[in-house]
């Protein structure tokens, strides 16, 4: 009887299938947060997903649309963050807010976040994105839902606060704001986010 030869796995780059594309978002969002948007190349990230670069134009059509995707969509789906938001009434949404956001930027450490701001701080275009993405999609729907004034204004107060909130936590990294637990935060934030919401503002 012959010897069976026992086939060695073929290593290399990653097929072109659709654990391609999780690949490249899961690299993305790594490369994207260690450097920022300039910083990030699309070579960088394919490599990091051990695949060709021409995967990258392939699924996603370039770099813009891979960060879109990658980060900006992520950990937050615009539509179900403001059905799960709205879910419990209009009394304690501030509150609702900063647990939700905080939970879900923390699960990621941060790095969702700390990409966005680096990316802002260097690109126009990014700059665009994150204020469609907090503004357009996701706090004036809740404004506008909720509020009986002045709609446009809360949204930006409700904006500047998340996003301040959020450079503080997870770029600048001020103890103890930091290293504080979500519920603290919600505690001590989440009224000043329902005032912006539901408050008067004069």
């Amino acid at each position: 009887m012959a010897d069976e030869v026992q086939q060695t796995p073929k290593r290399g780059r990653r097929p072109g299938g659709t654990d391609t594309r999780a690949a490249l978002l899961a690299a993305a969002r790594e490369v994207f947060s260690e450097q920022g948007y300039d910083g990030a190349t699309v070579r960088a990230i394919a490599a990091r997903a051990g695949v060709d670069a021409a995967m990258v134009n392939h699924w996603f059509g370039g770099k813009d649309a891979l960060f879109g995707e990658a980060v900006l969509q992520l950990p937050f789906n615009p539509k179900e963050i403001i059905a799960h938001l709205l879910e419990g009434g209009v009394d304690d949404l501030g509150s609702r807010i900063i647990r939700t956001f905080l939970t879900n930027w923390d699960v990621q450490g941060g790095g969702v976040f700390a990409a966005l701001i680096r990316s802002v701080a260097a690109h126009e275009q990014v700059a665009h994105a994150l204020r469609d993405f907090f503004l357009k999609n996701v706090f004036a729907q809740l404004a506008g839902t909720v509020a009986d004034d002045r709609p446009e204004l809360r949204a930006n107060l409700v904006a500047s606060q998340m996003i301040g909130l959020g450079v503080v936590r997870y770029v600048a990294k001020f103890d103890p704001l930091a290293e504080s637990d979500v519920e603290t935060l919600v505690r001590a934030i989440g009224p000043n986010v329902q005032r912006y919401l539901t408050g008067a503002l004069d």
